[in-house]
């Protein structure tokens, strides 16, 4: 017996992302942006543009369901507080950066 170890077949994923990155090197990603709005022209033809309406309200309901049974309230609250520390360090970031321009334009 040889002292190789076995060589395990490629996961599913493995083999789909392999196949994606070739796809990108021979075409570029203009070919996905082509062939994404093929399909979606052809689904809004196929089905009115009210069925996007549709799925993505049921979609929003549904991942947002999911997520509330997965985490609870306080997940929202974590969040929430994280998103409102991030704004305000934002506009705090920016008032101080209109404040040094308008420093260094004075005479």
């Amino acid at each position: 017996m040889s002292d190789e170890p076995k060589k395990l077949p490629i996961t599913v994923s493995e083999a789909g992302r392999l196949g994606g990155t070739k796809v990108k090197k021979l075409y570029g990603t203009g070919f996905y942006e082509a062939i994404g709005k093929k399909g979606g022209d052809a689904t809004k033809a196929a089905n009115g543009p009210e069925f996007y309406k549709m799925i993505g309200e049921k979609g929003g309901r549904k991942g947002g369901e999911a997520t509330r049974d997965k985490h609870g309230p306080a997940f929202y609250e974590a969040i929430g507080k994280k998103g409102g520390a991030k704004v305000k360090a934002m506009l705090e970031a920016g008032k101080k950066a209109l404040a040094d321009k308008a420093k260094e334009s004075k005479p």
